[in-house]
């Protein structure tokens, strides 16, 4: 009974942060070190790809008919006026590729930092005033919609979203949210545009996780040598239909939430959360 609450708000706390600008990651690593939970124990690691696997589907199930009027109309767009290369939905493949090529490159830099809480909270706590200040300063958009973005801009916020690969913390929503506001897109466009490029950037980076899992160096424990009873898939069976259930609800609110509202709350929860993680750390409480 205590792993299946356990599983319970874990998927809930995946749910709630993978989407949010605070950085599911943090959240994630912050309950390991409180909850004193191995999340590198093979079968705990299959849970975290299981829950954000959960988390990533609420997406194309939440913008089917978005994603079914972009397929219709590509390549020449809605309006007749795209083309091949600044399609909606081209430009999120490209801007995908502008942000996997390199955090290809820095793999070993960000499996580092993903054991670092003090770069998490420093991630945190900087990204947060960026947020902030970013939401304030940019409030003349001249990009209204994903369906007029151009070329560069899609590759800016490629660019912006390699640095939450690099630092756990910094989170793919605030990187590309703030970029996209910089550049010139209206809340609710640069809002759209990250949970579009979230699709591939999160299906490929779940991939490339349950690779290197099933396929461990160093002697770790392979995901494919696991012998799981009920109970265990039952447990992972919680995890994540509660964290795809609870994304798909973030995911409609979020979208209500900065037509009407900016990004300042979240921004100062960052803040908040970073400056208690740092007290924490120093003074060696986790």
């Amino acid at each position: 009974m205590q792993e299946y609450l356990l599983s319970i708000f874990l998927g809930i706390v995946e749910g709630l942060t993978e989407f949010l600008p605070v950085s599911s990651t943090a959240h994630l690593r912050i309950c390991e070190a409180l909850l004193n939970i191995d999340l590198h124990d093979g079968f705990w690691k299959m849970y975290t790809i299981v829950i954000q696997l959960g988390a990533i589907l609420a997406l194309p199930v939440y913008f089917r008919e978005r994603i079914l009027k972009f397929l219709w109309t590509f390549p020449k767009g809605e309006r007749g006026d795209r083309t091949i290369f600044t399609h909606p939905l081209s430009l999120t493949l490209i801007a995908f590729v502008v942000t996997a090529v390199p955090a290809w490159l820095l793999a070993k830099q960000i499996g580092r930092n993903l054991e670092s809480l003090w770069v998490m909270a420093l991630a945190l706590l900087i990204g947060g005033i960026i947020m902030w200040i970013v939401d304030a300063a940019f409030t003349r958009p001249r990009t209204m919609q994903m369906e007029e973005m151009t070329l560069p801009q899609a590759v800016w916020i490629g660019a912006a979203q390699i640095l939450s690969a690099v630092f756990p913390g910094t989170s793919r929503s605030m990187s590309t949210i703030a970029a996209g506001q910089v550049a010139g897109l209206s809340r609710p466009a640069a809002l759209e545009f990250s949970f579009f490029l979230s699709m591939p950037t999160m299906m490929v980076a779940t991939g490339y996780d349950f690779l290197k899992t099933i396929m461990p160096h160093h002697g770790e424990q392979n995901i494919a040598s696991l012998t799981m009873n009920g109970h265990e898939w039952i447990v992972l069976a919680i995890g994540f239909v509660v964290s795809f259930f609870v994304a798909l609800a973030v995911v409609a609110w979020f979208m209500n939430w900065v037509r009407e509202r900016g990004f300042v709350p979240f921004a100062l929860y960052r803040i908040v959360l970073g400056i208690g993680l740092l007290t924490l750390l120093m003074r060696g409480m986790i």
